[in-house]
């Protein structure tokens, strides 16, 4: 855990010393290209139905969802730096039965790669998979079983492969050697079999294997877009047939530069969990605004061969 936290500081404090040199631009010669880039996005979004006297049935209901979305990256000569921030939290108050927790991810990644072919890097990175708060069987409901909390499970995955990224569209990473911490820091969770755990009482176990992640993101049509994530993950150490495989979708309408509505979908499948195809789907329309300071290099015309001229 001391070497994460010296990992985290560190690159924080990396990336915050690179956004001074860029703000000092007195200091230095402008450049008319942004080696950093920085394409963000911020959304709140609202759920509610009212019911009176409706014969068909139903409950009063409201809820929320709050995301933050960020890509920051850095692209220089032969220099690729891709840092991802997601979070998302949201609840459902729902009459007669209360508060229930809808959304709660907590993903960062970073991957630093250098080139050696065309679109194709040799990488290092890192990546930390967690929630914010507890969850909780029988649809969320507080007083039932607890089953997951903040790092409880948390994922920390770092191992060194290829990459392969031939525009901001399209990114495949491969790490043939890769090690993945499981933490559980809840003590009412240590228990064995909880989410690989050898023993009662243990905090982490650690993995070590091969870890495959993809990003393919779509243009549908005008303000329609769907992003494609997927994930494969196989520990060398124990039952390397027992895949840990992910996929996410998400469907993006934009109505205006403020509103927007999101379409999710979710599937997990780790025997470490549960041994059983996890699904999460969710739709929410509300307020959004994205953050973008500028071309990317790899959007430049002159930087894409893979478009005949």
């Amino acid at each position: 855990m001391k070497k994460f936290l010296f990992i985290l500081l560190f690159y924080l404090g990396f990336f915050s010393h690179a956004q001074v040199v860029i703000i000092d631009t007195a200091a230095v010669p402008v450049d008319t290209i942004k080696h950093w880039s920085v394409l963000g996005k911020q959304a709140l979004m609202f759920n509610q139905a009212a019911f009176s006297n409706w014969v068909g049935g139903g409950a009063n209901n409201v809820g929320w969802l709050a995301s933050v979305d960020y890509n920051i990256t850095y692209e220089k000569d032969n220099d690729l730096w891709e840092n991802i921030i997601l979070l998302n939290y949201g609840q459902n108050d729902t009459k007669g039965v209360g508060v229930r927790k809808t959304q709660d991810v907590i993903n960062i990644s970073t991957n630093y790669g250098r080139k050696f072919f065309k679109s194709w890097y040799l990488s290092v990175g890192a990546g930390l998979q967690s929630q914010f708060s507890a969850g909780y069987e029988d649809g969320n409901n507080p007083e039932a079983k607890k089953i997951s909390n903040f790092m409880a499970p948390g994922y920390l995955n770092v191992g060194m492969g290829i990459t392969y990224r031939p525009n901001d569209n399209v990114n495949v990473t491969l790490r043939p050697t890769n090690a993945r911490w499981a933490f559980v820091l809840d003590k009412e969770l240590q228990l064995a079999g909880n989410y690989g755990l050898k023993a009662d009482g243990d905090t982490s176990l650690l993995q070590f294997g091969f870890l495959g992640t993809a990003y393919y993101k779509v243009k549908l049509m005008e303000n329609v877009n769907i992003t494609n994530t997927a994930s494969v993950f196989s520990n060398y150490l124990d039952h390397p047939e027992r895949l840990v495989l992910a996929y996410g979708m998400v469907l993006n309408l934009k109505v205006n530069k403020f509103i927007s509505s999101n379409i999710t979908v979710d599937v997990l499948y780790d025997h470490n969990q549960i041994k059983r195809t996890q699904l999460k789907q969710t739709l929410g329309v509300g307020l959004a605004y994205t953050l973008n300071n500028g071309v990317k290099r790899s959007d430049r015309k002159d930087s894409q061969w893979w478009i005949k001229k």
